[in-house]
């Protein structure tokens, strides 16, 4: 029986419906952009396994230092205990993380790390005797399953059976470069009718809203306000992080830096699940108290597993390395050139590109977009490239090390997609 049978009989996979989608591809090796299926095909993993393995798959920079960390050091309690990889790399993410960034809470992976940040939000008043529960956020943001992330998003599909125990949230446009001012008059409404704690949003890039991309200087221009009013700002950077903006982080291209930092997917180059939740040092001073009860009693099993802050060390020392460095600016140039040519096919309705994310929209009768995403997967799929469309949305984000002929199949077998529509 292949492996791709026996899945069948026990396993429920995520964001997937079975009786629509009842078979997963099975993958049994990953190396660099390749992914192997138990049949031996081969497909480029064009979007990086959700943006986490930015430095190929099975990188062996990356594993050998695992490798000896798991002899030495696997796993141990983070409340009570510290360690070498977790110290160290707590030091090197200082190094590239805004400067007004102060100190690192440990957790496992982006939804809590988001959970983790609305926390600390509320908290921060709550320490201060301010009773703030009001959070706002974007419209259609994604940021994770958990309940606090889940109520600061609002994609529908996946929020709406728990739509009425979710937190108190208002929701604002996204800027657009026109609207700067109707945003900045809704925030004043609602901060007059409201105790607003926190702004949580995506910087620049909103992924699960399929790679929709804002204007930087209305962003600005919110957390400016934010700033000038005592509304916290967290940062959801678990996709834009780690260089994929062309800066390390999204944040840093913004003149108003957040309060509170989410990070996880490519922290590890995809090799372990982590993420870190990073906050000023007058967060982490709001909860510094001789009473006990200001604390953050928020805790994780595999806080800071040592192999994982392994991983993760040798994962930023190859985002700071000169060879990623110009990879990243070889991927951008690239997507860039890619999209001064498809920009004008008429399949094409717009084009977007932040760093080496790049999007496209497909130009579609609305009767056919629900079977429009599933038959270009299989389109991709069929021709050895991973891609994984977003309704009518097109969008790479294959690892820094793609090589340019791994590219130009990537966008090769997206220009063939578009002549068969």
């Amino acid at each position: 029986m292949s492996l791709q049978e026996r899945d069948k009989k026990h396993i429920w996979h995520p964001l997937t419906q079975h009786k629509l989608h009842p078979d997963s591809l099975a993958i049994t090796k990953a190396q660099g952009c390749i992914l192997t299926d138990e049949n031996g095909k081969e497909y480029i993993d064009a979007i990086a396994s959700w943006y986490t393995c930015m430095y190929g798959h099975c990188n062996p920079y990356i594993t050998d230092r695992v490798t000896a960390q798991m002899k030495q050091l696997d796993q141990i309690i983070f409340s009570g205990f510290t360690h070498e990889p977790a110290v160290a790399l707590s030091e090197e993410l200082m190094k590239i993380l805004p400067d007004n960034q102060s100190k690192l809470f440990f957790n496992d992976n982006g939804s809590t790390s988001v959970e983790i940040g609305i926390k600390m939000a509320l908290q921060f008043h709550f320490n201060k005797g301010k009773k703030r529960a009001m959070l706002i956020a974007f419209e259609n943001g994604f940021h994770g399953d958990t309940f606090g992330a889940m109520s600061v998003s609002s994609l529908s599909v996946y929020n709406g059976p728990f739509e009425d125990l979710l937190l108190d949230v208002k929701r604002i446009p996204v800027p657009n470069g026109e609207n700067h001012e109707v945003i900045l008059d809704q925030l004043k409404t609602i901060l007059l009718e409201h105790e607003v704690a926190a702004f949580v949003y995506e910087p620049l890039v909103q992924g699960a809203a399929a790679m929709q991309m804002h204007d930087p200087k209305g962003l600005n221009m919110i957390l400016k306000f934010c700033k000038e009013n005592g509304i916290l700002m967290v940062a959801d950077e678990v996709m834009t992080g780690f260089g994929k903006t062309g800066k390390y982080f999204a944040s840093q291209h913004l003149e108003t830096q957040p309060d509170i930092m989410c990070l996880s997917k490519a922290l590890t180059g995809g090799l372990l699940p982590m993420a870190v939740t990073s906050c000023s040092q007058e967060i982490y001073d709001a909860f510094y108290s001789d009473d006990i009860g200001k604390g953050l009693f928020h805790a994780h099993t595999y806080s800071a597993n040592p192999i994982a802050c392994t991983a993760a060390l040798a994962s930023l020392e190859l985002l700071q390395s000169t060879e990623i460095q110009n990879q990243i600016a070889k991927i951008t140039a690239s997507h860039r050139a890619f999209g001064e040519r498809i920009k004008a096919h008429p399949k094409v309705q717009s084009i977007r590109q932040q760093g080496i994310i790049f999007a496209l929209d497909v130009q579609v009768e609305t009767t056919t977009y629900g079977s429009l995403r599933d038959e270009l997967y299989r389109f991709f799929m069929t021709h050895g490239v991973y891609l994984r469309p977003l309704g009518n949305t097109i969008y790479i984000q294959a690892p820094y090390v793609i090589t340019e002929k791994q590219l130009q199949k990537v966008y090769d077998v997206i220009e063939e997609a578009l002549e068969i529509l």
